[in-house]
């Protein structure tokens, strides 16, 4: 991957068309056509034996004989000529080329191998890449570059949007054009064989051109490349999102449309939740979310008031508002007051403020006046429903003017639904001319506000700081693995709750007292040693939910109902599964479950995104797109607790308020413990815990099934996010002999850390940050605190203080660029603890890490005033320079022998 390369897709100085044709029909001939109608001011090149010149542009014989290297290259020819054009172009030194034709990995050559591989062998032994193949091409409309098959212009804006699907770009383009909604730059990505969303995600999410990003997916190829990328560009901006497949059959077709592997669609929307991105469901909502991107300002809360000229339209936004998750606000008294001076007496009197069928253009516009000059509101929604009046466009008009006047024009957002068609066009019109966002209807309007409030949302996730979990709770690694270990040696691939609970208790996860009887008489002795009553359940490989076949018996209070319980069972089970192998029977302790729910928590392994923990009501027919809330490993303790409030507003869970029902703290210390697990635990496949006993602080597994990779894949390849790197941590002595924890830093640090950064003298800060910083806000702290390990890291140096908790003493990062060419670290150390050698230690622990990662170089700069850091640098192998214009100190250090 390279950020370098893709420069010259976004900023080409030179376009080559190959295979351009003056036919009418040809891709060629449309390709020539828009990128001469864009007004791209450099050279356009047609490459061409059949023609001396392309509608009216000299054309070129072939490759060799362009007068320049193309930066770009549009390739239009079939799929058969691709691979030696390709080559072609490679060799002459082009760095980008747009691959127009489909059907390219189903066609072979003589030796076996498709005309995509054979394409892709040859731009990536010359460096160059290749967007598509079946790409309609892209428009950067800043550039008056329209090197698309598109039937239409883009127009300039600051929305990026790229898609999978070349229908979906032209359908976007038509209404885009409709509304007057323009772009920074416009994309099909096609197959997306090379050039592919985490790349484009990286480069658009520093791109200052680009105020929101919009995705149309139907498959992703690199998990953990695109959410680190997506995760990047979201805290710098929107980023909406349209997948496809939501059902299992869309997901085929999806499958075929781009040949990704189609995973399931509620890990999909777990995983762009956790990337900060907002998933809309279909087209209409992507065209209003679009809207509100296109023509507001960042949401500063989420109190939004209403105006109606109709009590209909009003309730119809109410519904969707609260149905949404949303919430009104109460008007306030002040603004009641003076908006009876001006409403007839017969006025709501409350939020929505219904102004009357008569209201015309004046009571609109006073209105909204008194309403922007409240401090208690975020937003404002504008009705209006066509009248006898026919005022429509007036009160457009005096809307558009009382906003444009009013100071809180920037802070506020106002957004409008003018319903009906004829009547509401102009007005519409109108509103987007003044970069006013507007609807047809009013659930349209309220739903675009609550894309508004979810990214909010979504973004302040992002910054919490998580809880953290109990500092006795266990974690016996080697223990665990060492179990799955020996099943795995022994041919064992299924472990049920007798065989896992050791495996689950080492992570302090607790099972019911289990035993495995191979008889009818051997379980009749274990339930005489256990106590009743106890459980019966049947023990087969080839029975997965034992409820089903009859299989389970609870509430079994003595020898002689075990011993008819057991008969019975066995009999009933082989009747209705003949095939089924019946290895014995499962006896346990009965829990005692009187005001305790039970629920359902299941880790399922994703063809996608790998492992992903899911959470739902218990029973054995459930379908994890419908009936289950879903997340992504790794959790922490404010992850988890999101993933139990979204179970339970989504009521994929029930809280049954049963006296020793559902308790927030253990549910989400559960959760934390099953992702620790299956993290440090890769012979992991899946787990199923149904059901799971709920009574109150006590949490107890009491039917568990743990299934087991035949041959375990490493967390790199396995996880779709990096997990905290446990094994970096370490133990070092300072010079005075105290020892200090030297580990990666944890969301769970940012207070700690906070008080790290406002306990530096005024000197260290001003050296720290080149220049008079005030201190660090929360939110700052968060983004600092809470790292993406595959892309940035971050060591601390903690010991435990006076009071037994743990400081921290001293704090290095680097971030790496997308190529992993460079990383660039900067430090810091309490001021009371400088000179014991800590700078040193973690230094060189960066170091360390940087060439384990295979990172070229490690970069750093510093002040004049800081010498003693030059000097700790020089020592270390650096290189020094001094940069007199800047006053800075460059450190340099190559970490490639």
């Amino acid at each position: 991957m390279s950020q370098r390369t893709l420069h010259s897709l976004f900023k080409p100085q030179s376009v080559a068309i190959i295979g351009a044709s003056n036919s009418p029909k040809r891709a060629g001939n449309v390709l020539m056509k828009n990128l001469l109608a864009g007004g791209f001011s450099g050279p356009i090149m047609p490459v061409t034996p059949k023609y001396q010149a392309v509608l009216g542009v000299l054309a070129y014989p072939n490759i060799e004989s362009l007068p320049l290297k193309p930066d770009l290259a549009i390739i239009c020819t079939a799929a058969s000529k691709v691979p030696a054009i390709i080559e072609t172009l490679a060799q002459f030194g082009c760095k980008v080329a747009i691959i127009l034709a489909s059907g390219m990995a189903d066609e072979f050559t003589d030796d076996g191998l498709s005309l995509l591989n054979q394409s892709q062998q040859y731009s990536s032994q010359y460096g160059m890449r290749i967007l598509g193949p079946n790409s309609l091409g892209m428009i950067l409309p800043n550039l008056g570059l329209n090197a698309s098959l598109a039937h239409t212009k883009a127009l300039p804006g600051r929305i990026a949007f790229v898609s999978q699907s070349a229908a979906i770009c032209t359908t976007v383009l038509d209404w885009a054009n409709n509304k007057g909604i323009g772009f920074s730059s416009f994309i099909s990505l096609g197959d997306a064989n090379d050039i592919d969303f985490d790349e484009l995600l990286d480069y658009l999410g520093r791109d200052s051109k680009t105020d929101a990003i919009m995705l149309y997916i139907d498959s992703i190829n690199e998990k953990r490349h695109f959410l680190s990328a997506a995760r990047a560009a979201a805290r710098n901006k929107p980023i909406l999102v349209i997948k496809s497949g939501r059902s299992v059959e869309g997901a085929n077709a999806a499958q075929l449309h781009t040949g990704g592997i189609s995973g399931n669609d509620a890990v999909y929307e777990a995983a762009f939740r956790r990337a900060g991105m907002l998933r809309v469901n279909d087209l209409t909502e992507l065209f209003a979310a679009v809207e509100t991107l296109a023509h507001s300002t960042a949401l500063q809360g989420e109190r939004l008031g209403i105006i109606s000229n109709g009590g209909g339209p009003a309730v119809l936004a109410l519904d969707e508002l609260i149905l949404s998750g949303g919430k009104l606000l109460p008007l306030p008294t002040e603004i009641c007051q003076r908006l009876n001076t001006l409403l007839p007496k017969s006025w709501s009197g409350q939020n929505p403020v219904d102004i009357g069928g008569d209201a015309n253009a004046e009571r609109y516009a006073k209105s909204l006046e008194i309403l922007m000059d409240s401090d208690n509101l975020d937003a404002i929604l504008i009705l209006h429903s066509p009248s006898a009046l026919g005022e429509s466009v007036q009160i457009a008009e005096a809307i558009v003017k009382t906003i444009a006047n009013h100071p809180k024009r920037r802070r506020i957002n106002i957004l409008t639904n003018w319903s009906g068609e004829d009547s509401a066009y102009e007005a519409r019109k109108l509103f987007s001319t003044f970069r006013l966002p507007t609807y047809r209807t009013p659930e349209g309007a309220v739903g675009a506000f609550m894309h508004m409030v979810e990214y909010r949302r979504n973004q302040k996730l992002l910054q919490e700081v998580p809880k953290s979990i109990p500092d006795n709770i266990p974690a016996n690694t080697a223990l665990a693995r060492e179990k799955l270990q020996q099943a795995l040696s022994q041919g064992t691939t299924i472990l049920e709750t007798h065989q896992a609970s050791s495996v689950l208790n080492a992570y302090g996860l607790e099972t019911i007292e289990t035993w495995f009887a191979s008889t009818p008489e051997q379980a009749l002795k274990l339930a005489q040693q256990a106590g009743y009553p106890v459980a019966l359940k049947v023990q087969s490989p080839d029975i997965h939910h034992k409820s089903d076949v009859h299989g389970v018996m609870l509430n079994l209070a003595s020898d002689i109902e075990v011993k008819y319980a057991a008969k019975a069972m066995i009999e009933r089970v082989i009747s209705l599964n003949p095939k089924a192998k019946i290895e014995g029977l499962i006896v346990q302790k009965m829990a005692l479950s009187a005001g305790a729910q039970e629920i359902r928590v299941a880790v399922a392994n994703d063809p996608v995104f790998g492992p992903a923990i899911l959470l739902g009501e218990g029973g054995s027919e459930w379908d994890p797109t419908k009936d289950a809330a879903v997340a992504l490993p790794p959790l922490n303790m404010t992850l988890a607790r999101y993933m139990v409030i979204q179970a339970l507003k989504t009521h994929k869970l029930k809280d049954r308020n049963l006296p020793l029902g559902l308790d927030m703290h253990a549910l989400c210390v559960m959760l934390t413990k099953i992702s620790h697990l299956i993290i440090d635990c890769p012979e992991i496949a899946s787990i199923d815990l149904n059901p799971v006993l709920c009574a109150g602080e006590k949490i107890t597994l009491l039917d568990v099934n743990i299934q087991l990779h035949n041959n375990p894949v490493d967390n790199t390849a396995r996880l779709a996010i990096s997990p905290y790197p446990k094994e970096l941590e370490q133990i070092a002595t300072l010079k005075n002999g105290n020892e200090v924890m030297l580990r990666p830093i944890l969301p769970e640090d940012e207070p700690k850390h906070l008080a790290f950064d406002n306990s530096l003298s005024d000197e260290d800060r001003y050296k720290r940050y080149f220049g008079v910083r005030s201190k660090m806000t929360h939110e700052e702290m968060a983004v600092l605190t809470q790292i993406d390990y595959a892309r940035e890291m971050a060591f601390i140096a903690t010991a435990k203080g006076e009071d037994g908790e743990d400081i921290t003493l001293g704090a290095i990062r680097a971030s790496i660029d997308p190529d992993n060419t460079e990383a660039e670290f900067a430090m810091a150390v309490r001021s009371n603890h400088q000179g014991q050698g800590l700078g040193k230690l973690l230094l060189e622990k960066l170091i360390r890490y940087y060439k384990a990662n295979n990172t070229p170089v490690l970069t750093g700069f510093t002040m004049f005033e800081n010498r003693n850091m030059a000097s700790l640098a020089k020592g270390l192998g650096f290189e020094v320079t001094f940069d007199m214009e800047e006053r800075l100190i460059k450190m340099h250090m190559p970490l490639k022998s």
